[in-house]
């Protein structure tokens, strides 16, 4: 994120990140100012009020001298961290980003970059006070909040961004320094495609120059094919190995905790599938959508991902025939059984509905597999629940 935005003109402090702790060391080094900060890298927020399974708190410190950093790194690294982000379970930190620590800070700040779906345009939504999560920034202090809207066609314009930077407090001169930041963000995310670039906190110094203290990027999954040096800093430590398979099976998938695996086309059809598990007393163990062109090999590797899935105690297949034809599908579901014949030893129930419905009912009876067969959702939602019971 920081060579990014100092790519971008975008002002950062200076840091090295490490894997091991004789990279800390050396780092330390390396590193000319007294106080060194030491930050957990992992892929939530809220580090710095995260606390560690041994007790050990904060997923970032800001340390006197390179004795304690190092310290301090040792309790971090490797260790696993809880942050409000997290569900409740830990992450393992395995790379420990540390950094010179600024002086003279005046204040912090909160800036992001988003795109807003009610204007339809890039949104910087800002606060004077930065360094707290601006969701609970929002619930308590929404006036607090201040919002520019960019016009994708003109693009960002500086005196603008003065004017929204003097909104957020700045004086005259830290305001131009402000919108030098602000205009840096921006270029930044429409050159590489992203969908939100957070910098929490932004910094004004006493000199009123301006920084960008900690930043979280997010960029458009559409734009992988343009983007590989982006993708190719992909880090898939922390990631689901079921959602890793699916990523390469171009497969829409994302773990949950219940019991009733789902394989649905169309994003909306697999949230009313989830919806009616709930609603008859179980809990989806995946969203999983195959799209509207699945081919066979595709269905074969969504069964193999839904059955590695331990917790799985019934699987429920919901396809509406719009594009994507039931008999395929149906053919694709029998292929999928008898190619991973004892992976799949949880009951089985399929809803076929739309184009070539009956041809796709007729593939499923034949097979002389023992399938489920529902005729609508709400009976495929009573069928797999009943089923785990």
């Amino acid at each position: 994120s920081k060579q990014l935005l100092n790519e971008f003109g975008a002002k950062t402090e200076f840091g090295i990140m490490c894997e091991t702790i004789a990279e800390v060391e050396a780092a330390l080094g390396k590193i000319k100012s007294e106080k060194k900060v030491v930050k957990s890298q992992i892929l939530a927020g809220g580090r710095g009020k995260g606390t560690f399974e041994d007790g050990f708190e904060g997923g970032v410190h800001v340390c006197d001298n390179a004795e304690k950093a190092l310290e301090v790194a040792k309790r971090m690294l490797n260790n696993k961290l809880v942050t409000k982000q997290t569900n409740g379970k830990g992450i393992e930190v395995r790379k420990l980003y540390v950094t010179e620590a600024i002086p003279k800070i005046k204040r912090e700040l909160y800036v992001a970059l988003v795109l807003d779906r009610k204007t339809a345009s890039p949104t910087f939504i800002a606060s004077s006070e930065g360094g707290m999560g601006i969701e609970e920034l929002a619930a308590t202090k929404p006036d607090m909040i201040k919002k520019m809207s960019v016009n994708v066609h003109q693009g960002v314009d500086e005196q603008a961004c003065i004017k929204f930077a003097a909104s957020l407090g700045f004086g005259e001169t830290g305001a131009e320094e402000a919108a030098k930041q602000i205009m840096a963000i921006y270029n930044l995310a429409k050159a590489k495609d992203c969908t939100m670039v957070e910098i929490n906190p932004m910094v004004e110094l006493e000199d009123e120059s301006v920084m960008c203290i900690d930043a979280k990027l997010g960029f458009d999954d559409n734009a992988q094919f343009r983007r590989p040096d982006i993708w190719a800093q992909a880090d898939n430590s922390e990631k689901d190995p079921k959602e890793i398979l699916a990523d390469e099976a171009d497969l829409n998938y994302i773990a949950l905790e219940g019991n009733v695996g789902c394989l649905v086309n169309g994003a909306g059809l697999a949230m009313a599938t989830m919806d009616i598990i709930s609603l008859y007393g179980q809990k989806p163990a995946n969203f999983l959508d195959v799209g509207g062109s699945a081919k066979p090999d595709q269905i074969i590797r969504a069964f193999d991902i839904i059955c590695s899935d331990k917790t799985v105690k019934c699987i429920l297949v919901n396809i509406f025939g719009g594009i994507m034809k039931c008999d395929l599908i149906a053919e694709g579901i029998v292929e999928a059984v008898k190619v991973l014949k004892d992976k799949v030893n949880v009951p089985l129930v399929v809803r076929l509905e739309g184009t070539n419905e009956e041809k796709g009912r007729q593939i499923l009876k034949d097979s002389g597999l023992k399938i489920h067969s529902a005729k609508d959702l709400d009976e495929a939602g009573r069928m797999a629940t009943d089923l785990v019971k």
